[in-house]
C-alpha cells in the first residue's frame, strides 16, 4: 500500500499503476477526455485494484445508458473479487458499498455512503467529485453544497485538488442562489487550476442566472483552453455560449455554434443530445426555423426509448422525437414512462410519476398544439422538476415551455406568476426571454379587453 496524489492510502505499489491512477483522478477532476485511458492503464498494470474497478463502474453509470449497466455490473463483480484477493482499506470498501447501492437502483443511499466516507476522508477529492456528479443527476443541489462545504477545510493551499474543489464549490453556490459568491469562487478556481472547466462553467451559470449575456460572452472569450481538453463536456460549454448569444437575439451566431461546435460530432451521449434538443426548443419558441436539425437527434433518440436510466435524459429524447414528429417512437417512449411510473422500484422510477411522467405528458401535448393540456401537466411537474436532475439553466427549457404553453392557452395570470417566480429565482434579473414574455402577456390582456390600452402603473 502507498499514498496517492491526494494523500489517500491505496492498495497500489509505487510505480506505473500508481502514476496512472493519479493521472486518472486529476483528469476526472478536469473533465479530461483522457480519463478512461488513464484508468485502463491503471487496471492493466494492477488488475486486482478493487477501487479502480469500482470507479470504472461508476463512470459507466454516470453515462446514463442502459447498455452500460452490464459492463458496470461486471466491473462491480471484479471489484468484489479483487477485494478478496488482497486486503483493501476501509475507504476503498466504502466505494464498493456505494457502487453496490447505486447498481441496485438506490443512488440516494449511495450518496449517504459517500457522506460517511467524506467525514473520515474529506481530502479525498475523487470521492467529492463522484458524490458531486451523482447528486447533480439526482437534482440534489442542497446536498451538493453541503458535501463540498463540509470537505473544503481539507483543501489547503498545498492540496493538488484545491482549484477543482473551488470549482465544485462555485457551482453549488450558484445552484443555491449565491451568485456573487459563486462568481468569486469560480474565478479563484480557474486561477488555481487553469484547466478547471467546471469552475469556468460555474461562472457562466452565474451570468445566465443574472441576465448578463454580454458579460458571459466576455468571460468565456479567450479561455477556450480551459475546456478544449475536455470530454463531451466541452460541447456543454459551447452550449452555454450559444444561450448567451440567444439572449442577445444573435440567432445567426447561435445556429453557427450549434453546427460547428455543439453538434460538430454527432455523438449519442445523452448530455450532448440534451444540449442540442434544449437549444433547438428554445430557438423554436422564439419563432426560429431550425431546418432539418431535429432529424439526426430524433434518429438517435428513437433508439433510446427503453433506456429509463435518467428522467433528464428521457425528457430530452422526447423533445427530439416531438421535434421531428416521430409518432411511433413517441408512443414507445411514453408507454415505457408509464410502466416505470407504475413500477416505482428504483429511485429513478419513484420520481418518474412526477415530475417525469407529468412533464412528458406536457411536452407531448405542447408538440400536438394542445396548449391548455400542456400547461396543466407542465405546471404540475414544475413543483418537483428539480428531481429530474440537471442544473437550473438546463431545466429552464421546461420552464420556458410551461410559460409559453400558458400564454398560448390564455392562462395569462398563471403564466405571469410562473414568469415572476422565474425572475425572482434569478435575483430579480430580467433576461431577453422574460422581457419578451412580459410583452406577450400584456398584449394578450389588451386583446382580451378588445384592444384597449391600460396605462402603466
Amino acid at each position: 500500500m502507498t499514498q496517492d496524489i491526494f494523500g489517500q492510502t491505496v492498495t497500489l505499489a509505487p510505480g506505473p499503476a500508481l502514476s496512472s491512477w493519479n493521472a486518472t483522478q486529476m483528469a476526472f477532476l478536469a473533465h479530461g477526455a483522457a480519463t478512461p485511458t488513464h484508468l485502463a492503464d491503471t487496471l492493466n498494470a494492477a488488475p486486482d485494484f478493487a477501487l479502480g474497478h469500482a470507479v470504472k463502474a461508476m463512470f459507466y453509470l454516470l453515462l446514463g445508458r442502459r447498455e452500460l449497466i452490464a459492463p458496470a455490473s461486471a466491473a462491480l463483480t471484479q471489484a468484489r473479487v479483487a477485494s478478496t484477493v488482497q486486503t483493501v482499506t476501509p475507504r476503498e470498501r466504502r466505494y464498493v458499498e456505494a457502487l453496490s447501492l447505486w447498481m441496485q437502483g438506490q443512488p440516494t443511499r449511495a450518496t449517504e455512503v459517500f457522506a460517511v466516507l467524506l467525514r473520515a476522508h474529506p481530502g479525498d477529492a475523487l470521492a467529492v467529485k463522484l458524490d458531486h456528479a451523482l447528486r447533480f443527476v439526482l437534482g440534489d443541489s442542497a446536498g451538493m453544497r453541503r458535501a463540498v462545504a463540509g470537505a473544503m477545510p481539507a483543501y489547503g493551499e498545498d492540496h493538488p485538488a484545491r482549484g477543482y474543489m473551488m470549482g465544485c464549490h462555485a457551482f453549488t453556490l450558484e445552484e443555491t442562489g449565491e451568485y456573487a459568491a459563486a462568481r468569486v469562487a469560480g474565478r479563484a478556481a480557474l486561477d488555481l487550476a487553469p484547466d478547471d472547466a467546471w469552475g469556468l462553467h460555474a461562472v457562466a451559470h452565474v451570468h445566465d442566472m443574472t441576465a448578463d449575456a454580454k458579460g458571459g460572452i466576455d468571460w468565456l472569450a479567450g479561455r477556450e483552453a480551459a475546456w478544449a481538453h475536455c470530454n463531451n463536456f466541452r460541447y456543454h460549454v459551447w452550449w452555454h455560449k450559444a444561450l448567451m448569444h440567444l439572449d442577445l437575439g444573435q440567432i445567426g451566431r447561435v445556429l453557427e455554434l450549434y453546427d460547428t461546435e455543439i453538434r460538430r460530432e454527432k455523438t449519442d451521449d445523452y448530455r450532448d443530445i440534451s444540449n442540442a434538443t434544449s437549444l433547438l426548443s428554445r430557438l423554436e419558441l422564439e419563432g426560429v426555423d431550425v431546418g432539418r436539425r431535429w432529424e439526426e437527434l430524433a434518429e438517435i433518440s428513437a433508439s433510446r426509448t427503453e433506456d429509463g436510466c435518467l428522467i433528464f435524459a428521457d425528457l430530452h429524447y422526447l423533445l427530439a422525437l416531438i421535434g421531428d414528429h416521430r409518432d411511433a417512437a413517441i408512443r414507445d417512449l411514453m408507454g415505457r414512462l408509464h410502466r416505470d411510473a407504475q413500477n416505482a422500484r428504483t429511485d429513478i422510477q419513484k420520481a418518474m410519476a412526477n415530475p417525469g411522467l407529468s412533464a412528458a405528458v406536457g411536452l407531448e401535448a405542447f408538440g400536438e398544439g394542445h396548449f391548455a393540456q400542456a400547461f396543466l401537466a407542465l405546471a404540475r411537474a414544475r413543483k418537483s422538476m428539480q428531481q429530474a436532475g440537471g442544473s437550473h439553466a438546463q431545466r429552464d427549457v421546461f420552464e420556458r415551455l410551461t410559460i409559453d404553453a400558458g400564454i398560448r392557452a390564455g392562462f395569462l395570470k398563471e403564466a405571469e406568476g410562473i414568469l415572476a417566480d422565474r425572475i425572482a429565482h434569478r435575483g430579480g434579473c430580467v433576461d431577453g426571454y422574460a422581457r419578451a414574455r412580459q410583452t406577450l402577456i400584456a398584449e394578450g390582456r389588451d386583446a382580451a379587453r378588445g384592444g384597449a390600452r391600460v396605462p402603466a402603473e
